[in-house]
């Protein structure tokens, strides 16, 4: 494996405690595998960068990395919810500070900040290969599960 080329990328590489997300939507199901890693306070998301997740420059493309920082940090205020209620992005907002190339991985690492009865506030660091890339934070809406 050379440094320099990223067909040489061993994608099989994923770091320890990480599963694939069974959390399937029609947005993400291009960007699949997707992985997550679930703690008593979060729903962390990786994945390690492929050229299909990239834009015309060859780096993760910023939509992606806005798109997966939102579910993470709404699967995160789910969690602290115990999964009874729905979560409706009211507010998003991310700043990149880096970026990341194929074949390295990306991760998305929330932190609840305050649950509430009608709204959750979030945030989190996106890191390539464990340098920070960008930051994010959301306010969801709670909404009563359906029935």
């Amino acid at each position: 494996m050379t440094d320099n080329d990223p067909s040489d990328i061993v994608f099989e590489d994923i770091p320890a405690g990480f599963a694939r997300h069974t959390r399937s939507s029609p947005l993400t199901a291009p960007w699949e595998p997707l992985y997550a890693r679930t703690t008593a306070d979060a729903v962390i998301l990786g994945l390690r960068v492929r050229e299909a997740h990239t834009n015309s420059r060859g780096l993760a493309h910023g939509g992606l990395i806005t798109a997966l920082a939102d579910n993470a940090m709404g699967y995160s205020c789910g969690l602290k919810l115990g999964g009874a209620a729905r979560l409706l992005t009211a507010s998003l907002a991310i700043d990149f500070i880096g970026s990341a190339r194929i074949g390295q991985w990306l991760q998305i690492e929330p932190e609840v900040i305050k649950v509430g009865r009608t709204l959750c506030v979030t945030q989190c660091f996106v890191t390539a290969d464990g340098v920070r890339c960008a930051r994010a934070n959301g306010t969801f809406s709670v909404v009563e599960a359906k029935a």
